[in-house]
């Protein structure tokens, strides 16, 4: 029996706080009810660490076989989902707040720019990664590869984000102003 059982006022009143320095743009009483299950929760604990680890390896490994980032950061992304749809969205989404995905995000678009503008240092041009022969050996695959980790991680906090935004709704003040406007159709 979970807290929310025992008494549904209390469990509003948490699911209001999750995030911490907003509301919910849904309140608790609308979301659908949270269904606890254990083999779901067990199922997620064991693959979750696999499934993270196998987006990593696609990310790294696009330059010179299958995958890339774009495809590695969906699949890093599939771990947060997954642990949204088995522990519930707002105790995850506390965990992860829209800060640290912009962050993440910021910093794959940073690892992408200074690979590519890095490009005109060695003589080139903007991600021309030949260049980086001459600084080091394997350069313009190490080059490559921190190109596909940078859109691997956009793409997996982007995706995150989605996630997040579409779980707990979107407060696009709509219903204030229907409600403001109701007595004045009525008279």
């Amino acid at each position: 029996m979970s807290d929310a059982d025992a008494d549904p006022d209390a469990a509003a009143d948490i699911d209001d706080e999750v995030d911490g320095e907003g509301t919910l743009s849904r309140p608790a009483s609308e979301r659908p009810p949270y269904v606890e299950s254990t083999i779901i929760m067990t199922t997620v604990r064991v693959i979750a660490p696999f499934v993270l680890t196998l987006g990593a390896f696609v990310m790294l490994h696009g330059a010179s076989s299958a995958g890339g980032g774009f495809q590695g950061g969906v699949i890093a992304a599939t771990t947060v989902v997954m642990l949204g749809f088995a522990f519930g969205i707002e105790p995850i989404a506390a965990h992860l707040r829209n800060e640290q995905l912009a962050l993440l995000v910021l910093s794959g678009v940073g690892t992408f720019l200074v690979v590519g503008f890095g490009g005109y240092l060695v003589g080139g041009n903007f991600l021309q990664v030949s260049g980086y022969e001459t600084l080091f050996h394997n350069g313009s695959k190490y080059s490559i590869e921190l190109v596909e980790v940078g859109i691997g991680v956009v793409v997996s906090g982007v995706i995150t984000g989605l996630f997040f935004l579409l779980g707990t709704g979107v407060d696009t003040g709509a219903e204030e102003t229907d409600t403001d406007t109701e007595p004045e159709a009525d008279r």
